[in-house]
């Protein structure tokens, strides 16, 4: 059974860095200011056998009614009350400070069990913060670093009673110095280091589907959280009208039509030479991870402004990538003229980016739930067309077709030939051309099979990508 821990505490106390020790992997932002972390972020893992779901929480900070410190607090109470297990943690060189008081009230209330832990303790300045950490009532504190990976075998038995299946014994080596105390609040019921038996049926085992991988991108303030907070039907990202308030990618599971969804929501995308500071570069670079790694892309456009040259710029990022794409025009219940609107936003779509001509287009509003029942579809539709695969001879059929209506042009006299066309590989769909003078096939001749190709084959919603092989001249030398 999987286990659920929520770290939590005050800001700058190294709560990211002790997840993505956790998970393995780098996930979460990670930097000196304060508060970089707003949302919740959840990341699956293995700790030594001991299988966790981990979620990465705000600093603890009380504001004013409405105010984005609100906000973000009541994504870590929503956390808290998800997760079995509390890791709460305090910075071991500062002490314990007001903040910390006020985090650890919020968690006696909450009920949850609570293992303190005093991060930064690779150092001697950390014994006196260690030493006042017992006055928070919540037992003696596991002493690690999670930026060096210290002291990970005093949270593994301290977690190891909390889970359902109990592992034998602790795989981590690393131990601080214990300064003639117990190493860690709870201790393994198990002791010996013996050989764990795999269950039976292990290998009758099927693995199951992957989950669809989706990322909800666009510009700063076109509504990206609220979409997907209106899509899964619970308020998952942090959401309000500041620009910029998601800075990095959340996901969340999703289950649509029987349909597994792995759900990304990123930080905006502006301009680069506007992006300014460590901190948003890391929140782009985030961003596009995001991208690379789904297999489908929601680009969210306001309809109040649609098309502005950064939304070209993100739909040829996606294209460039090779990812099935759906634009989703949201705020749609701003918009007063909806007469032909629709018509001449599709008009807009194939004549400026012609690299995804024909890509589905839903109007949304994340406010009122408008549209937002046909999203889905479309990213259905997209996906299938992104894994599409089509015969040797339907595209032979087509390719004679195509050059019947429209020869490619001479060059020196000579006319370019298309020999031949089959289809190398899906994700996204990948054609071989065979012919002669290949090298010198205009970029707008690709362009009108690539639309045939999609009219012909309902390739719509996905990047289409060609490579040309010349027949050698066996006259040539």
């Amino acid at each position: 059974m999987t286990l659920t821990i929520a770290i939590v505490g005050r800001p700058n106390v190294g709560k990211s860095t002790l997840f993505n020790r956790l998970a393995g992997k780098r996930l979460a932002i990670v930097d000196d200011t304060p508060g970089v972390t707003r949302d919740r972020r959840i990341a699956e893992s293995d700790f030594g056998g001991l299988a966790l779901r981990l979620i990465d929480t705000a600093g603890f900070e009380a504001g004013a009614a409405d105010s984005l410190q609100s906000r973000m607090l009541e994504q870590t109470r929503s956390a808290i009350a998800d997760a079995d297990v509390a890791l709460f943690v305090i910075d071991a060189r500062e002490g314990v400070t007001p903040g910390d008081k006020l985090v650890a009230d919020a968690l006696r209330r909450g009920g949850k069990p609570v293992i303190l832990v005093a991060n930064k303790s690779e150092g001697a300045a950390a014994i006196a913060g260690e030493a006042e950490a017992h006055g928070l009532g919540f037992g003696e504190p596991i002493a690690l670093s999670a930026e060096h990976a210290i002291g990970l075998s005093e949270l593994y038995d301290a977690l190891a009673p909390f889970a359902a299946e109990r592992p034998p014994s602790s795989p981590f080596g690393r131990h601080l110095p214990q300064r003639g105390r117990r190493s860690a609040v709870l201790s393994s019921p198990l002791g010996g280091g013996g050989e764990r038996s795999e269950p039976e049926g292990a290998d009758d085992y099927a693995e199951a589907p992957k989950p669809l991988h989706l990322a909800i991108v666009g510009r700063p303030n076109v509504g990206k959280s609220s979409l997907m907070n209106r899509l899964i039907g619970e308020e998952r990202a942090l959401v309000g009208p500041e620009p910029g308030v998601t800075r990095d990618a959340v996901a969340a599971e999703w289950r649509w039509q029987d349909r597994d969804i792995l759900l990304h929501d990123t930080a905006g995308l502006r301009r680069k030479a506007r992006v300014e500071g460590k901190l948003e570069k890391l929140s782009v670079e985030s961003t596009l991870h995001a991208v690379r790694f789904a297999e489908c892309v929601i680009l969210v456009i306001d309809a109040t402004q649609p098309f502005e040259k950064q939304d070209l710029t993100i739909a040829d990022l996606i294209e460039r990538e090779g990812r099935a794409i759906v634009l989703a025009v949201n705020k749609w219940d701003l918009v007063s003229e909806r007469q032909g609107a629709l018509s001449d936003l599709r008009e807009r779509l194939d004549r400026l980016l012609p690299q995804v001509a024909g890509a589905p287009l839903v109007a949304t509003s994340a406010l009122t739930g408008e549209g937002v029942e046909r999203l889905m579809p479309a990213v259905a539709t997209a996906e299938r067309a992104w894994n599409t695969r089509v015969s040797t001879a339907q595209l032979n059929r087509f390719l004679a077709e195509a050059q019947a209506r429209h020869p490619p042009p001479a060059i020196s006299g000579r006319r370019i030939r298309l020999r031949y066309m089959t289809q190398g590989k899906t994700r996204p769909p990948t054609f071989f051309l065979f012919g002669n003078q290949l090298s010198a096939l205009p970029e707008a001749y690709l362009r009108y099979l690539a639309n045939g190709l999609r009219a012909a084959f309902e390739l719509s919603g996905t990047p289409l990508r060609f490579t040309l092989r010349t027949s050698k001249n066996p006259y040539a030398e």
